[in-house]
Order: C-alpha cells, then sequence, then structure tokens
C-alpha cells in the first residue's frame, strides 16, 4: 500500500532463447498508442509463469536440476532486472544460491526430498534478516553494511523446507515508513523500481520489489511483509496473488518493525497454490514472538487441501457497495468479478463496509509511530550495528541529505521519534481505537452470516512521481484487515489499458484457508493472470 494514503487519512477512499542487447520501439495497436519493447521473444524465458508443482515435477523426472533453475533465474534477473527493462526491483543477489542449489541437488539424488519447496529459487524483501553475505537494509542507505548474524526465523524454515534464496527485493525505504510525501518503491539504497506491466507506473510499496520481480517471471515466489496495504496493494498492481496472514501465523522475529500490532510476513505469487504451499511451509510457533503461540492450534503445513474448483459455493460473502461507483473501468471488472462469484454459487450481500473502521483508523498512526521507534530500537539492539537507534537514523539521513533523501524528507521518523514509550496514555487510547477493529470486523461477519467480505483491492498503478509524491489509486481495502491483524487475500481480477487490478477478499481471525479455497475457484473460474509486457509507457 502507499502508506502515504492512511497517513494522509484517506484509507477509505476506496531450453533457452536469444537475448539480444538492443530493444527497438514499436507502437502497438489499439485500444492505446504503448511504446514497448519489440522483440518480445528476446525477453522471453522457458521458465515463465511456471509453478512449483511442474518445476518439481520436471526436477523428478530429471529434466530440470535446482543449479539449472537457479542459473536460469539468475540469468533473467541480470537480463530483465539489471539490463533491458531495468526493472531494478533486485537490491542483492545471494551469492550462495548456486551452491545452496547442487547442495539440494545432492540430497534429492539421495531420495531426501524435503518438501514441496525443495529447490525452489524464492526473492525476499530487503527488511528480512538473512545470517548470510546479503546485507538487510530496509532498502536505507543509514544500514548499508547491516549483515545480521542469524537468519529471520521464517527464514529458518525456507531453508528447512529446501528453497534457495535467491537474493534480496527492493523496498519503499523503511518500508514507507519514512515520509508522508514518500514515492512507493523508491529507497535511497535501490533507487526506484518499475512496473513490468507499464515501466512508469509505481509498482506500488512497500513490497514493491517482490511485487514487481515475481511477476517479471525473475523468480518462482517471494516474500514480502505488510503493516497496511504493503502486500496486497504490490499484489494487486503487478498481477499477483498475494496473501496477508493473521498476524502470529508467521513470526515476525528478525524482521525489521514497524508495528507490534499490525506487521506480518506473507507470501507473493502467480498463483494461488503456490501461495497455499508457501504459506504452510513457514507457519509455525517461534518462542521469540508470543503472537505465534495464540496461532499454535489455528495454523496448518498444508493449505493446499482447500484448493477446490467449487469452494465458493454456499459461500455468504459481503461487497463493498461503495466499490460500485469510481473509475468506470475498474467498475466494470469489479462488477464483472462479482458475476463470477455468484456463477461459482456464492451468494452476495451488498454492504458499507470501510466506513464503519474510521474511527479506529484515527488512532493507527499513532500506534504505528510509537511501535517503530520502540520496535527498531529493540531490533538495532539485537543486531549491533553502526546505527544504534532510530536519533542516529535521523542524524545519518540530515547528514547525507542529497543522497539520502533528494526527493522527500523524514518527517515520519521524526514524528515517531517524537514519541515517549508504550505506557503513554495516548498511545494506549490509540490502541484501544484500533484493537476494536477486530471487534467490528466480527461484528459485520458475524450480523451477516457472512465467510468473507469483498472488494477492489487498489486501483490501476500510477504514474511514478518523485515530484509529488503517491497520488493513491482511487481505491484501498487493506485497512479492516491489517487493523484487525486478520487475513486478507487479493488475486487477479483483470486488466484496465494493460494494468492489472486484484480483487480482494478478507476475513476474520486464521481463516486462511477458507479464503484461499475461495480466491482458487475464482482465479480457476477466470485465469485472469498475465505476463507482463514491459510496455514503456500508456497512451504516446
Amino acid at each position: 500500500m502507499n502508506r502515504y494514503n492512511f497517513l494522509k487519512a484517506s484509507l477509505f477512499s476506496s531450453l533457452f532463447f536469444s537475448q539480444k542487447k538492443s530493444f527497438a520501439k514499436i507502437i502497438p495497436k489499439a485500444p492505446a498508442q504503448n511504446s514497448a519493447y519489440t522483440d518480445l521473444d528476446n525477453l522471453a524465458f522457458e521458465l515463465s509463469e511456471t509453478t512449483i508443482q511442474f518445476l518439481q515435477k520436471k526436477m523428478e523426472e530429471g529434466i530440470y536440476t535446482s543449479e539449472k533453475i537457479t542459473q536460469l533465474y539468475l540469468n533473467r534477473i541480470a537480463e530483465i532486472d539489471k539490463k533491458g527493462p531495468k526493472l531494478n526491483s533486485v537490491l542483492e543477489i545471494n551469492p550462495d544460491a548456486l551452491e545452496i542449489a547442487r547442495s539440494l541437488d545432492k540430497e534429492r539424488k539421495r531420495g531426501n526430498i524435503l518438501g514441496p519447496l525443495h529447490g525452489i529459487p524464492i526473492l525476499i524483501k530487503d527488511n528480512i534478516n538473512t545470517g548470510d553475505k546479503m546485507m538487510t537494509t530496509a532498502g536505507a542507505s543509514a544500514m548499508i553494511g547491516n549483515h545480521p548474524f542469524e537468519d529471520a526465523f521464517i527464514v529458518k524454515k525456507l531453508r528447512i523446507a529446501g528453497a534457495v534464496i535467491l537474493g534480496k527485493t527492493n523496498l519503499s525505504e523503511w518500508a514507507n515508513f519514512r515520509s508522508t510525501h514518500s514515492t512507493s518503491a523508491w529507497s535511497s539504497r535501490g533507487r526506484q523500481t518499475k512496473c513490468p506491466y507499464v515501466l512508469d507506473r509505481n509498482p506500488s510499496g512497500s513490497s514493491s520489489g517482490t511485487g514487481s520481480a515475481v511477476a517479471a517471471n525473475l523468480c518462482v515466489l517471494g516474500i514480502g511483509t505488510e503493516t497496511n496495504g504493503s502486500i496486497v496493494s504490490p499484489s494487486s498492481i503487478n498481477g499477483l496473488v498475494g496473501l496477508k496472514p493473521t498476524v502470529g501465523l508467521w513470526s515476525r522475529n528478525g524482521i525489521i518493525p514497524i508495528s507490534a500490532t499490525q506487521d506480518t510476513a506473507g507470501p507473493m505469487a502467480r498463483n494461488v497454490s503456490d501461495a497455499a504451499i508457501l504459506l504452510g511451509a513457514l507457519a509455525g510457533v517461534d518462542s521469540s514472538d508470543p503472537e505465534t503461540k495464540k496461532a499454535e492450534k489455528y495454523y496448518l503445513s498444508d493449505y493446499t487441501g482447500f484448493l477446490k474448483k467449487d469452494s465458493l459455493k454456499g459461500k455468504r460473502i459481503g461487497v463493498e457497495k461503495n466499490h460500485f461507483s469510481g473509475n468506470e473501468r475498474v467498475v466494470s471488472l469489479f462488477k464483472s468479478a462479482v458475476q463470477v462469484l455468484k456463477s461459482q454459487g456464492a451468494e452476495i450481500i451488498e454492504l458499507e463496509v470501510f466506513k464503519s473502521f474510521q474511527e479506529a483508523a484515527s488512532g493507527e498512526t499513532t500506534v504505528l509511530q510509537y511501535e517503530f521507534k520502540d520496535g527498531l530500537n529493540k531490533y538495532l539492539k539485537a543486531y549491533p550495528g553502526k546505527m544504534k537507534d532510530l536519533s542516529d537514523i535521523i542524524q545519518f539521513n540530515k547528514d547525507n541529505a542529497p543522497f539520502a533523501m533528494p526527493y522527500f524528507q523524514q518527517e515520519t521518523l521524526i514524528a515517531s521519534q517524537a514519541t515517549g514509550d508504550l505506557k503513554d496514555k495516548t498511545y494506549q487510547d490509540a490502541l484501544t481505537k484500533v484493537l476494536n477493529s477486530r471487534t467490528i470486523l466480527d461484528k459485520i461477519l458475524k450480523d451477516n452470516s457472512l465467510d468473507a467480505l469483498c472488494s477492489i483491492t487498489s486501483g490501476p498503478a500510477n504514474c511514478i512521481d518523485l515530484v509529488n509524491g503517491d497520488h493513491g489509486t482511487g481505491y484501498s481495502s487493506s485497512s479492516p484487515a491489517a487493523m484487525a491483524g486478520y487475513p486478507h487475500i487479493t488475486v487477479p481480477m483483470g486488466q484496465v489499458l494493460e494494468l492489472p487490478v486484484g480483487l480482494s477478499l478478507f476475513s476474520g481471525a486464521f481463516q486462511e484457508g477458507p479464503l484461499l479455497g475461495m480466491a482458487y475457484a475464482f482465479e480457476q473460474a477466470t485465469l485472469f493472470r498475465r505476463e507482463p509486457k514491459f510496455i514503456e509507457r500508456i497512451g504516446f
């Protein structure tokens, strides 16, 4: 999500192919004149739109090895991310990726298959610790050189599951918690990431690099993090399935924090099945994160059993009726999506959902500022480096302003630094408001006997604007589930002039399984996911 929006209290506005170095321009046919790269065949990729299941089958048959798959993705990153369209989505490559892949191939030959992620290359957001040769910086130049001494809990589980960590992705700096005038997908370490669908468009944040990279087939799937919208918004805008789990289903230990109340990591994938596989592999209790203890009786190691094509049959879904107005192209997609839900057996109940959360939202900025200062200072103490606390980071940015702050400032960091401790009445009162969102959401679901709520995730991607910052997309659906700490999934529901738009489904605590089932039924009935064409711009 463009966190800029909710900080301004506008939450609810609702086989190799040949590779050529030259990219000529063409003007495609209607509906719009677009400058695009020709020779899309030269950007083609033998693993485009592949799935975990397909790759596992090919490795089992001996057609692929993890080493070969990993090398193909490394080549793809070098060609698409660093040359060609130059998405700038990957901050850092794991220098040990091929070695890890080779070791996993040896395990496979011994008959030791670690699970469905065995040998699968994954990119992760650069606010998630890896205790290896890569840095963890949250995209901040102040954090360059930060090498945590151990993996985040979910990274440990990734390694246990046999995944190959390809590298770290760019993000909106500090997960878009630096300025109210920020431009999503920009960081002082990585600079600006582009949307692979239309290159002058913003891929959204804060998990922008993960969204752009997964969409462009630079990895099999990726991991993002969300406080409010930072998984679902870039997933929607990049034509992906993104799942923000219930807070506590995945451990937050070893992730640079914003909010202990709202933070979680989650899967970003090109299809629901891959997202479900990753979700189960990383769920689990971590003694370092008390929230995971609350999830112990709910989490599953395998969510794929929910993936049935008839999962919408008999479901009662509340639809945000205010999303039936606005951008006519987006509304048309949404109306069509609702008809699909009906055709698959769901009963639709039109409701005004988002207006019920305005009072809860009035406390969110305060909660995030207090918890950011508290959480970040604890993180910096636990993983010692040149930055000792938030005040050091603020001073670094002042001292290095031409590089660190060329386009927008750090007023959000400064406001967070000015807060007191978590015993302050100001914080406690704001937290009470935010946590009331759980009661509100539970009541809406119960009073209407609903299995889920449904809305437009976000509008089409905006143009990158480093002068004015983010503008919003006209729709925002992330806040109710984000503030409540409840699960939220987005799935592609079509495109507007080559720009993807996602459909949101969210529900009560630990309803990931049923939500995945409903999203899968919608996905299989529509198959709206489209590979990006790397168009330079729309209309001229």
